[in-house]
């Protein structure tokens, strides 16, 4: 079954549009140090924004809540969703700028990112408020951690009074309120982002079931049942409580692919578990297909126009 013919449900994302400054280099620069670059472009990017061209790409029926500001760069990043199938009714103007990142990418397509809020920062539960409409009518609430923490929480809250699966992923990562994490259905984490939160260490690529299964016990503890964690290169782990004893821990095998640039690869990976979580599937298999999805982003320069649609995403999974 296809994304768009499963997907039963709206997803709505409450967040972030930034205008991505990307430059091109052979190496990452150390610190002090300057490198020359061979490439420089704008697109558009922020985190919550490519979530949403990424779900719609895929099938899912999108609508984002955010701001821009009033400027050449806000008006590419609202054609852009747009452009995408994404609902932008709730996407405001503001005085402030909009949200820029500065980003740079070598030779392996690895990258650092610098964000500046702008236009972002001025997003807030009031905006959430105003979203009514769609947050009555959401099937899954996808957020990040790029705007405040009282936005983030009001929208958990606006999503699980509508009966929402509420999939927060905990980045960039920042210390969230337990009423936040109590809220999350569903945890979106890498590695490090999972160490932070459980203030502990977690286990590497390769790690055994028992370790992981120990990780997802200490989640749980914190009162989250379900949790995603990416390992870059190495695939995925599933942590879930929910399911039968012997099966609450699920690796999900990297897609191999030539990588020339991850910048937005998690967003992509985020977009595609919010459809398939919106069209029913378990998290397990919303995972596998988003390890897909996130593989074949990193295939093409740039964010949100590298996003793959289902019938790759789904060309791919059969013959893997």
């Amino acid at each position: 079954m296809s994304a768009a013919a499963g997907t039963s449900g709206r997803i709505v994302v409450v967040g972030s549009l930034n205008a991505d400054l990307t430059i091109y280099c052979e190496r990452l620069p150390q610190p002090g140090e300057t490198v020359h670059g061979n490439g420089f472009a704008v697109n558009p990017g922020g985190k919550s924004a490519n979530q949403a061209v990424a779900a719609a790409r895929l099938g899912g029926h999108v609508s984002l809540v955010g701001a821009v500001g009033e400027d050449p760069n806000g008006a590419m990043l609202e054609a852009s969703v747009a452009g995408a199938g994404v609902d932008v009714s709730h996407v405001r103007g503001s005085s402030e700028p909009t949200g820029v990142a500065v980003i740079a990418v070598d030779a392996r397509g690895e990258n650092n990112i610098i964000i500046s809020a702008g236009a972002n920062g001025t997003l807030s539960p009031a905006d959430v408020a105003r979203a009514a409409d769609v947050m009555d009518d959401a099937a899954v609430v996808s957020l990040c951690l790029e705007v405040s923490t009282e936005t983030v929480l009001a929208a958990a809250q606006a999503g699980h009074d509508a009966g929402a699966t509420v999939l927060l992923n905990l980045s960039p990562y920042a210390e969230i309120p337990s009423a936040l994490a109590e809220l999350a259905d569903v945890l979106l984490v890498n590695a490090h982002e999972a160490a932070l939160f459980l203030g502990s260490s977690v286990p590497g690529a390769g790690a055994s079931a028992a370790d992981w299964d120990a990780a997802r016990s200490r989640f749980a503890d914190r009162g989250i049942r379900q949790i995603l964690v990416t390992l870059g290169s190495n695939g995925s782990v599933v942590l879930d409580s929910h399911a039968a004893p012997g099966s609450q821990v699920t690796f999900v095998q990297p897609t191999q692919v030539h990588a020339v640039d991850t910048t937005g690869a998690g967003d992509a990976f985020t977009g595609a578990v919010a459809v398939r979580l919106a069209a029913g599937d378990a998290l397990a298999d919303a995972a596998a297909f988003a390890s897909v999805a996130a593989a074949l982003a990193t295939t093409r320069k740039g964010t949100q126009a590298a996003y793959p649609e289902a019938a790759g995403v789904e060309r791919r999974l059969g013959t893997s």
